[in-house]
């Protein structure tokens, strides 16, 4: 476990700033009151086996007993690198995307499960949006009791979606909490 060079920090930023815009500074500088220090520490980003991790220093500090080739995972695993050096984000990372979420939509109670299957969000299944959503952004989908069922990429803007027709796609799929039954041998 390394921590990440210039050129991967910046790709890990600018994914994580597209769906928290200026609250990315409250998930770099939050405290970390894990460990026996007394004295709040920091959480961190780590690079393992091209998967990046959201970790706290003072766990850090403790893994390094742990030879490289032995450790699976440490912290919240919010992303990985792909073969051609993009970065990813995965399910894992929506509860930290979700609490600093500059753009949310909700959904109606019918489009939920549908979400759920890997399915984009269409204007017929839409509850509330946000303001001021532009295409491309990163959004964050609750349910209407306000449960982050995932997230991806804003296919209209606010403005768009009040004139669409209800089969029109507001919301390209890119991650669901399902994918912890789909895909759980990947994850």
């Amino acid at each position: 476990m390394r921590p990440l060079d210039e050129a991967e920090t910046t790709a890990v930023f600018e994914k994580l700033f597209k769906f928290t815009g200026n609250n990315l500074k409250n998930i770099v500088e939050n405290p970390s009151h894990e460990g026996p220090d007394p004295n709040p520490g920091r959480y961190c980003f780590r690079l393992n086996k091209n998967k990046v991790y959201y970790v706290s220093d003072s766990l850090v500090k403790r893994a390094t007993n742990i030879a490289r080739a032995n450790l699976v995972s440490l912290g919240t695993c919010i992303g990985r690198f792909t073969h051609s050096g993009s970065f990813h984000l995965t399910v894992q990372c929506l509860s930290l995307v979700a609490s600093n979420a500059k753009h949310k939509v909700w959904l109606k109670p019918t489009s939920e499960m549908s979400f759920l299957y890997g399915n984009h969000v269409l204007k017929g299944g839409l509850g509330r949006i946000t303001e001021n959503i532009v295409p491309g952004d990163g959004v964050v989908v609750f349910s209407m009791s306000d449960v982050p069922l995932g997230f991806g990429i804003a296919a209209k803007s606010t403005q768009d979606c009040r004139k669409l027709d209800p089969n029109g796609i507001v919301v390209l799929h890119q991650a669901d909490i399902g994918e912890y039954l789909r895909m759980e041998d990947e994850l």
